[in-house]
């Protein structure tokens, strides 16, 4: 059977690699469209809501731990949740497409003993942790480069600081761990070693007992660190909008209708079962 090899560069890009990212892809889509669906409760000023079933994305990054993977991730929210729902921000989408796939390829280096319940919890939640993080103080820069309008209360600007923090917190405990840490300790165990060699992926075997010390890599955190200002930046200027940006917003929910949203979930899941198919079938002639 071919496979990748551990000594191949996680950064390069085969035929193994663009079918890990379609599916990975499609089932980010698809679970950020359900997603979409479900109802979102108000407290005071606060939403809460399942921002996402973030352990399908974070547990498929740590079974095929290479960048594409972790790439993949935003792209399925872009074009299952973003270009076919018709609410498309060219600027406004790279925030996710910059912070995301660095935040989860940073953690996921750092699970070097997959059969360590207590490393894939930590790397879930750090995964998670990170990306909001990094929002959070987005979301809060825009207010004070005044960019966004303060929508807290009136003339208490820290306020943003406070409800931005309890907002932080309240999604690291409902995406996090709820919908992040539980089911991806689960989840993780039952797939590890089993779904990468029907995509052509050398299954991670790490090693017994060691340390998280020994995934970290400066590479991967200068990465993170570089691309904090970069989202901010294109963040701020979709707020500004200009003639950089590139929009598109036929706004098909508002034109059909709630039931609309099936159109996103219906061909995220048919991409992922084409994937699969061919995965599996190429898997049986080999």
């Amino acid at each position: 059977m071919s496979t990748s090899t551990a000594r191949e560069s996680r950064f390069e890009i085969g035929k193994h690699d663009m079918m890990v990212f379609i599916l990975v892809m499609s089932l980010t889509g698809l679970q950020n469209a359900v997603t979409e669906i479900l109802p979102e409760f108000a407290l005071g000023p606060l939403e809460l809501g399942v921002g996402e079933f973030v352990f399908i994305p974070i547990v498929l990054v740590l079974l095929f731990r290479t960048y594409w993977a972790a790439l993949a991730v935003p792209v399925g929210e872009i074009v299952f949740g973003e270009i076919l729902l018709g609410e498309f921000d060219g600027l406004g989408a790279m925030e996710g497409l910059l912070l995301i796939p660095v935040c989860y390829y940073f953690a996921a280096k750092l699970l070097q003993d997959p059969e360590n319940t207590r490393q894939l919890a930590i790397v879930v939640f750090l995964a998670e942790a990170l990306e909001e993080f990094f929002a959070m103080f987005i979301d809060i820069g825009k207010v004070y480069v005044g960019v966004e309008e303060l929508e807290a209360v009136p003339g208490l600007p820290e306020s943003i600081i406070v409800l931005e923090g309890v907002d932080f917190v309240t999604q690291m405990v409902i995406t996090g761990i709820v919908f992040g840490v539980i089911p991806a300790l689960y989840l993780y165990p039952k797939l590890h070693g089993k779904v990468e060699p029907l995509l052509g992926m050398e299954p991670f075997e790490g090693e017994r007992g060691a340390s998280m010390r020994s995934g970290f890599s400066i590479t991967a955190l200068v990465a993170v660190v570089v691309a904090f200002p970069l989202a901010f930046a294109a963040e701020a200027g979709s707020e500004v909008g200009g003639a950089i940006n590139v929009i598109w917003e036929p706004e098909f929910l508002e034109t059909y209708g709630q039931t609309f949203i099936a159109v996103p979930i219906v061909a995220s899941a048919i991409v992922a079962v084409l994937v699969w198919y061919r995965a599996t079938r190429s898997a049986g002639d080999r």
